[in-house]
């Protein structure tokens, strides 16, 4: 095989800013700013704590995206954090990493989102006894075919996506500003803050307040699998993700004083749909409609910027990992790691499938998530600091300010939402150590194969 054509085999640089960026709004703007606003307002428990804790998350996230962009930069490559953990713990932890990413952290966050999708697109058009499933089903496959097309296809279709997406956040901050320039319905009396708002002290709440409020800005880490793609210096990374949280931040404290002006605090708390609540105080039942469109668009963005970055981990595993090689194929035309992402979305529609057949399946799946996402997630940040002690002489086109003070702030902070998420979701912090027992037994099976040529990671 010529050099070319070793090249043509593995991520090229074709992505520009403005698709990153993209692909980044995508991915944390989900169906969570949809919902998690009412827990926040409950657990808060006033105007002012309740917009500090959304402007915290802002802030730790972009103290999490200084960290991840020094790894980007110093080691830029498909497998994202998969990659960074290779090369901080060596290829056990990396494989489990991977693991947990294809059983639970990506297809689980592709299901819950196709769920999410279902459920809005049945509320518009039902499809019978299991519409949401058959709708989310449905939403798998289109967006599987779009990708599988080529890198430009799936990131063109992010753009206009995203561009959705967000005017579907700017009707709600639309809708806002109707009702405090006194037009529109006049808003439902303010119910009474549920007690356990009323009763603590706004501290004592803001630590599970910011459990809902990280969650909603979670997904700016999968950045990191785009590193190789990305065009220009190594150093766009940085500016891809602080463009994007600083839009992503304004945004939300955009949405959030929408929410406060339309229903106020209390009503906020009390509220089971928020968005929708707005909107049908602002512009009655269209209103309704029109939220359960946005909130479908924006499951279907995250959707498609998950299938990008998810298949980018399962292709790094297949180049290290002989016994996997069928996933380390990179479709040099399209662009795209064609058998990872095919792999990725059949078992995301076993997912679909297995939760559509049971009551609770949605809630299950976003259980046994977090735990297994947190602890990687700290052991990806404590990464930075072992190789810079293991690898000093590696160049970094960029450096985190205030080493080692900032990663390890950020480390102790993933601790602490490891510890919220196996205090409060104790049945799937098991199903998480189940998740990694199975990936356990792979590992014994595959490192007592007998041994082969290895396909060298890109």
């Amino acid at each position: 095989m010529t050099s070319s054509a070793n090249e043509k085999s593995q991520p090229q640089p074709t992505l520009g800013l403005r698709e990153a960026v993209a692909i980044i709004v995508g991915i944390v703007i989900g169906a969570g700013i949809f919902k998690a606003p009412s827990l926040v307002a409950q657990f808060t428990g006033s105007p002012g704590w309740m917009l500090a804790a959304w402007v915290a998350g802002g802030l730790i996230s972009f103290i999490g995206a200084l960290c991840y962009a020094e790894l980007a930069a110093a080691w830029p490559h498909a497998g994202g954090d998969y990659h960074f953990l290779h090369r901080a713990y060596g290829r056990r932890v990396s494989f489990l990493f991977a693991w947990a990413r294809f059983s639970v952290i990506t297809t689980g966050s592709i299901a819950l989102l196709a769920f999410v999708f279902g459920d809005y697109m049945t509320a518009l058009l039902s499809l019978g006894s299991y519409s949401s499933a058959i709708w989310g089903a449905l939403a798998v496959l289109a967006l599987t075919w779009i990708n599988a097309r080529g890198i430009h296809a799936s990131a063109s279709t992010q753009s206009w996506l995203t561009l959705a997406e967000v005017l579907g956040l700017v009707l709600i901050v639309v809708a806002g500003l109707w009702l405090w320039l006194g037009a529109g319905a006049s808003p439902p009396p303010a119910p009474v803050v549920a007690e356990a708002a009323a009763s603590g002290t706004p501290m004592s709440m803001l630590g599970l307040a910011m459990v809902f409020v990280l969650l909603t800005y979670g997904g700016w880490n999968e950045a990191a699998y785009l590193s190789a793609e990305l065009r220009g210096s190594r150093r766009s990374m940085l500016h891809a993700l602080g463009i994007s949280l600083a839009l992503i931040t304004v945004l939300y404290l955009a949405v959030n004083l929408a929410y406060l002006y339309g229903l106020g605090i209390q009503g906020m708390a009390k509220s089971e749909a928020v968005a929708a609540d707005l909107l049908r105080v602002a512009f009655g039942r269209t209103g309704e409609t029109m939220i359960s469109i946005a909130v479908a668009v924006a499951a279907l963005t995250s959707i498609n910027a998950t299938m990008i970055v998810g298949s980018r981990t399962n292709f790094a595993v297949g180049r290290d990992w002989p016994a996997l090689h069928a996933l380390g194929r990179w479709h040099p035309e399209r662009g795209v790691p064609a058998a990872a992402l095919y792999a990725q979305s059949a078992f995301a529609l076993v997912l679909v499938v297995f939760g559509g057949s049971l009551r609770g399946g949605f809630q299950v799946m976003v259980d046994y998530t977090a735990p297994v996402f947190w602890t990687f997630f700290f052991l990806s940040s404590i990464a930075l600091i072992v190789l810079r002690v293991r690898e000093p002489q590696t160049p970094r086109p960029f450096k985190v300010p205030l080493y080692p003070v900032l990663p390890l702030f950020f480390a102790s902070v993933c601790l602490y939402m490891l510890w919220s998420s196996l205090a409060y979701v104790k049945a799937g912090a098991l199903a998480g150590v189940g998740v990694l027992v199975v990936g356990g037994v792979l590992l014994w099976i595959l490192e007592r194969r007998p041994a082969r040529d290895a396909v060298t990671s890109p």
